[in-house]
């Protein structure tokens, strides 16, 4: 095949991600994995210990691939977009929210799906769901600091439940909308706080 270690392992976790994604954590066994990846056990096992380690590197990087995307279509977004210029990067989040909700492939939030499969807080895959969470309103307060808000804190947390909100009503109501109407309430909430 000719792939580097790094390629293999790269692969190895796309596939995974890609599975889980589609199928659960719990219900894609290895055996599924390697089909699907037409990787080999032992090179598995030399890049993983366990199962939950492929899940946890999947995880992350689904993490690394969601906020990639999400900063690229803020990147693209333009203050003069959302009129109070202050608010277009975090409108602009919702914009992506919308991009990815209405794209090829969409099963919910990786992260709230790993959650509820995982359930212990302390258990590594909940953690690092949690980490991702944590990420998102890092995220959501760099984007909220022009505003300049008595509490930047409390305003990221509700911007961050109406985006997992819309995120929830896309994937069981089939809601396609959700993150535009996520928007709305996002541009009103904002408005309120300043």
């Amino acid at each position: 095949m000719g792939t580097t270690t790094a390629s293999r392992r790269d692969h190895l976790v796309d596939t995974a991600l890609k599975l889980f994604c589609k199928n659960g954590f719990r219900a894609t066994g290895i055996d599924t994995v390697l089909g699907e990846s037409g990787v080999a056990k032992k090179t598995l096992y030399n890049h993983f210990k366990s199962k939950d380690e492929l899940v946890i590197a999947a995880l992350q990087k689904r993490d690394e691939d969601f906020l990639s995307t999400i900063r690229e279509v803020i990147a693209r977004r333009t203050p003069e977009q959302e009129g109070d210029p202050r608010m277009a990067g975090v409108l602009a989040f919702f914009d992506g929210l919308h991009e990815w909700i209405t794209g090829e492939g969409f099963n919910g939030c990786t992260f709230i799906n790993a959650s509820a499969e995982y359930p212990r807080r302390d258990d590594p895959v909940h953690v690092a769901c949690a980490n991702h969470k944590k990420l998102v309103l890092q995220l959501l307060q760099e984007l909220l600091v022009d505003l300049k808000l008595p509490d930047p804190q409390l305003a990221a947390r509700q911007v961050a439940l109406l985006a997992d909100g819309a995120i929830v009503s896309a994937h069981t109501a089939g809601d396609r909308q959700a993150a535009l109407c996520a928007k709305q309430a996002a541009r009103q909430l904002l408005e309120n706080w300043t």
